[in-house]
């Protein structure tokens, strides 16, 4: 897990530099909203970081993750004179906020007060770790460098894209699709996220009622309906989704690139790193979870080929 965080703090230092060097302006109108969001990425980053150091819990970010984006988005679309396009892209940030805040909160992410509820599992795996292990100084400061600076300037990066698309350009066709795009990605995200819920929720009442878990809820880890195709379906469609609200960007602009995209590409990086550690969890506690990775993409499903069949 060291080696991917190391690689998205580097990369997101060399985004920072590369913003400044690579030449692309903003509208007066665009620097001054830009000046609006900012002070409210440091106001989270601050809340994060002081709430999981006097609770233990670290997980503040998580919490924060699905709704610190629709913050963004509609300060964008308020300085913008709600500006179609950018409200186009807040509603649908809405949207997929919203889907995702229901996922969190009914696994328990959610409680009162706000900065109660559970912590993410990896977490306390990784105060386990020889480096953190009984250094708390040292986990402090990697709660403080990676998972509230590191993560919410990332959340702040990938919702740039907002900024750049407000050009004042009708909307068109290509906004269209990527409109359509982003609500089936979300509903992408919902069947795949229910479909894990029903397995576990069905998994564990196996456990309670009969000891143990039996036939497709003995094997551990879902892997039927979307899973069967990809490891990740939900982590697929959620980086689709902020590729696509980059997109918007690309149109409004009329440009392949600008340095918004830099927030993408830190996103695909976290959730390759988050994908790798989890997945090195998933293959000590289930032993038939190596062979489903040997047959089942990470990401992208690939329909050919010999699909998992557990034993």
């Amino acid at each position: 897990m060291l080696r991917p965080i190391l690689v998205n703090v580097g990369a997101l230092v060399l985004a920072i530099a590369l913003a400044f060097i690579l030449p692309f302006e903003l509208r007066q109108e665009q620097i001054d909203a830009f000046w609006v969001v900012t002070p409210a990425l440091f106001v989270f980053i601050a809340l994060c970081f002081v709430a999981g150091e006097l609770t233990g819990n670290v997980s503040q970010v998580d919490k924060l993750w699905s709704i610190v984006p629709i913050v963004y988005a509609w300060l964008y679309a308020w300085q913008s004179g709600f500006d179609p396009r950018v409200s186009l892209m807040a509603a649908l940030i809405t949207i997929w906020g919203a889907r995702l805040t229901y996922n969190f909160g009914r696994r328990g992410g959610y409680a009162w007060p706000p900065w109660a509820g559970g912590e993410d599992y990896r977490w306390e795996q990784m105060r386990n770790k020889p480096l953190f292990k009984g250094h708390r100084l040292r986990f402090s400061l990697f709660n403080l460098v990676f998972i509230c600076i590191y993560q919410m300037t990332l959340i702040y990066c990938f919702t740039l894209p907002i900024l750049v698309a407000w050009t004042g350009e009708p909307l068109g066709v290509l906004d269209a699709l990527l409109a359509v795009a982003v609500l089936s990605l979300v509903a992408i995200e919902w069947t795949a996220d229910q479909q894990q819920y029903d397995y576990q929720e069905e998994k564990h009442r196996q456990i309670r009622e009969l000891g143990a878990a039996t036939g497709v809820h003995g094997v551990g880890f879902t892997h039927t309906g979307l899973w069967r195709l990809s490891r990740h379906p939900n982590y697929a469609a959620e980086q689709s989704v902020w590729v696509c609200i980059y997109g918007f960007s690309m149109v409004s602009t009329g440009e392949l690139y600008n340095p918004t995209a830099i927030g993408v590409v830190l996103l695909l990086l976290l959730f390759l790193g988050s994908s790798d550690f989890s997945e090195g969890l998933s293959r000590a506690k289930y032993p038939a979870y190596l062979e489903y990775s040997k047959r089942t993409p990470r990401f992208w499903p690939v329909f050919w080929g010999e699909r998992f069949t557990p034993t």
